[in-house]
């Protein structure tokens, strides 16, 4: 068992090493919204991701959104994205962001936005702007280490079940009757032996930056393993949930998003906004959580979203959750702060069992907690996403 773990994390390490794993957020901002509660003097902690969501509190109002991230291309992502809002109008920027192409991608960066970033994302840019080139079926969003896997699974769905006509359809579905009629032909076809043999492989999950930990806890939870969860979400995302502003999934399965259908940074009426004002309350850090914290300059942090980057720090990595959580409580506590994440399982009592000190007396995280299960219980069965086991809001307690 110690050497098959050794393999699963030389996989899982072959994979991210030097690259940008996530080119589009895989957690819901309208949740996040309504969680967060924010207002106008809230400063918020998120890790970055892709950067999506860090712009996306910066427009409903935090008074400064701190991106702290430790691969530091997921930085340079938010830091290109923070440059074209600053340089670009409207159309470019929307082209590179929203489709994934731009026609002129290497006038305008060089021309416009290399200048305009900080040193080492410009050392990465200079090297992988290529990925905006336009390229029939290859946007920007089919890049990385989930982009590649959501090309593959795209041209398994096109060449192979040849299923992107309905595929297609059910994007542009007008009611969740009609949404379940086109799923259920897709869902027939879609299941082969072959994609859940794929679905049941370490390799597989690591393409899209799913830790370990998640995917045995799913595999011990259902009987049929991670299949079981995947099938069981999709038929939420797709036969339940409304499908027409779900812009995880369209980018997901088309490779772009819609002017309607996108992120709140891109959509038209927020350009102008970022662009004169709110562009500036978003911040790029590559650090851990708790480095950030310990060397933060005291500005208080009223609002901390991990993401489900606890599900990382279990097994060997034990010692970080525990230290990260000292740095939470030594930090923010005095504030009141807020506390969002998430998790691939739906038992996160791991969280309250991380033993810490709290005025100088041995206490576990859970006692430091007070937990909104109620407005939680709300938010999760509206996840777009979907791919959660658990989502938790908890308040630091004084």
């Amino acid at each position: 068992m110690a050497l098959l773990n050794w393999v699963r994390g030389r996989v899982f390490n072959l994979v991210h090493q030097n690259n940008l794993v996530y080119n589009t957020c895989w957690e819901d901002p309208r949740l996040d919204r309504v969680a967060l509660d924010l207002e106008p003097h809230h400063n918020v902690m998120v890790i970055t991701s892709a950067g999506c969501n860090a712009l996306d509190y910066a427009l409903a109002g935090a008074n400064h959104v701190y991106a702290v991230d430790m691969n530091p291309r997921q930085n340079a992502l938010l830091d290109l994205k923070k440059a074209a809002i600053r340089e670009l109008e409207y159309e470019d920027f929307f082209a590179m962001f929203g489709t994934g192409r731009l026609t002129n991608f290497r006038q305008v960066y060089e021309h416009k936005l290399r200048q305009a970033l900080p040193e080492w994302s410009q050392s990465y840019w200079n090297r992988k702007i290529r990925y905006f080139r336009p390229r029939k079926n290859r946007s920007f969003y089919f890049r990385g280490t989930s982009g590649s896997f959501a090309r593959a699974m795209n041209i398994y769905v096109d060449r192979v079940l040849r299923l992107r006509p309905l595929v297609l359809e059910l994007l542009d579905a007008k009611s969740i009757d009609e949404q379940k009629e086109l799923y259920e032909q897709i869902h027939t076809r879609l299941w082969t032996k072959s994609l859940k043999f794929a679905m049941s492989r370490d390799t597989t999950w690591s393409l899209v930056g799913v830790p370990r930990a998640q995917r045995e806890y799913l595999e011990q939870h259902y009987e049929n393993g991670i299949v079981d969860f995947v099938q069981e979400n999709m038929r939420a995302v797709f036969a339940e949930l409304p499908i027409h502003d779900n812009y995880f999934w369209r980018v997901y399965v088309t490779g772009e998003y819609t002017q309607s259908c996108c992120p709140e940074y891109l959509k038209p009426e927020n350009f102008q906004r970022l662009k004169d004002d709110v562009i500036h309350r978003v911040s790029t850090h590559t650090d851990s959580v708790e480095h950030f914290l310990r060397k933060h300059d005291g500005t208080p942090i009223h609002r901390l979203v991990l993401l489900d980057h606890m599900d990382w720090l279990t097994g060997s990595l034990y010692p970080y959750l525990v230290s990260e959580w000292q740095a939470i409580l030594d930090t923010s506590r005095e504030h009141g702060a807020r506390v969002l994440w998430r998790s691939g399982g739906m038992d996160t009592q791991f969280v309250n069992e991380v033993p810490v000190v709290v005025d100088g007396q041995k206490r576990q995280v859970g006692e430091m907690l007070q937990y909104n299960d109620e407005v939680a219980d709300q938010l999760h069965p509206k996840d777009r996403v979907h791919t959660y086991g658990a989502f938790r809001i908890a308040d630091l307690a004084a």
